[in-house]
């Protein structure tokens, strides 16, 4: 069946969201790695939104960047405001409360965050870096946490691992060879964000939530979500927010607006927010996979037809990025 006949019969009025087990992604079988791929796509198509089970990122690594990230939003408010991302010239570094804003019909995004990519470093074994890494510009680290740096890098490497490994499943979802996204990505600009989301037990104004109505800017996201407090929410073609709980041992892969825009549409960049209706803040730490930063995001073959005329703009993924980085902070180049 066509990626365009696919599309035109997607189920996305969706109430539960996939969970994929992802053992076999190194697998040397290619009808192993088909299978796979073909249930992602199904995925991509109808829902936008899916859980990855055994995705190979050592728990260790995780529990050790999420203590480091509460002892950072630990600090006092003067301490962290030293690496403010509205005085870096990159937006690297911390963000404040209400600082960004995802929904321009909202009034503020209802979190706290540290945003950092790649860079090197000497004191880690650095065989699992890649040798070419994008970067936009140097990080902004606490200087009163010597050890963060360390840990969110190290997190950081293995989660963007994981991303590599599924840029040429993604291919094979859409009918093309393995290495079709390697040129396009080999240098690619993959931003992490650690947020905390302040307890909001009644939302009395729906304009202020923890982050509101949005899609994700690029490629993918691989999402940690702090077990046991929902919070996450998607929406489906009916206008119905489905949850996307926190499931132990797993991450959430989401689509963003380069996939749509390669696809034409035909891969869905799902709308979704976050509302932390609990008593205690919450946590959760995403990894924006993104393209390189000069890839343009022009369909792909087998995506555009007579009936499926051409839906965006083409543009640099590097030029969207930077455009939705000063929409959502308000920070104009």
């Amino acid at each position: 069946m066509s990626l365009i006949h696919s599309a035109a019969i997607a189920q996305s009025s969706f109430q539960t969201i996939p969970i994929i087990n992802l053992s076999q992604i190194s697998s040397n079988d290619p009808s192993i790695r088909r299978a796979l791929a073909m249930e992602i796509r199904s995925a991509c198509i109808n829902v936008g939104f899916f859980y990855v089970a055994n995705h190979g990122v050592p728990e260790t690594l995780t529990e050790e960047f999420v203590s480091r990230s509460k002892e950072f939003f630990a600090l006092p408010l003067e301490s962290k405001l030293k690496i403010d991302n509205k005085t870096t010239p990159n937006m690297m570094g911390y963000s404040a409360l209400l600082s960004g804003n995802n929904d321009p019909k909202g009034g503020g995004d209802f979190q706290e965050g540290f945003e950092f990519t790649g860079e090197p470093f000497d004191s880690l074994d650095q065989t699992e870096i890649p040798e070419s890494s994008h970067s936009i510009g140097r990080n902004a680290w606490p200087s009163e946490l010597p050890r963060f740096r360390e840990a969110a890098l190290r997190y950081y490497y293995a989660v963007v691992n994981l991303g590599k490994l599924l840029f040429p499943i993604f291919a094979l979802a859409l009918d093309l060879k393995e290495d079709y996204f390697e040129q396009k990505t080999n240098n690619a600009a993959a931003l992490m964000r650690s947020i905390r989301y302040p307890p909001q037990e009644e939302v009395t104004d729906e304009h202020i939530i923890g982050i509101g109505s949005h899609t994700d800017w690029e490629c993918f996201t691989i999402l940690w979500q702090e077990p046991g407090i929902q919070a996450l929410q998607v929406l489906n073609s009916d206008k119905e927010w489905i949850d996307a709980p926190p499931i132990p041992g797993t991450f959430v892969i989401n689509l963003g607006d380069q996939f749509a825009r390669w696809t034409n549409g035909i891969f869905k960049s799902t709308v979704h927010r976050a509302i932390n209706r609990s008593n205690v803040y919450r946590y959760s730490i995403p990894l924006f996979m993104g393209a390189n930063w000069d890839a343009k995001l022009e369909p792909i073959p087998g995506c555009v037809s007579p009936d499926r005329p051409l839906q965006y703009e083409v543009i640099t993924a590097g030029e969207y990025v930077k455009v939705k980085l000063a929409d959502t902070y308000k920070q104009h180049r």
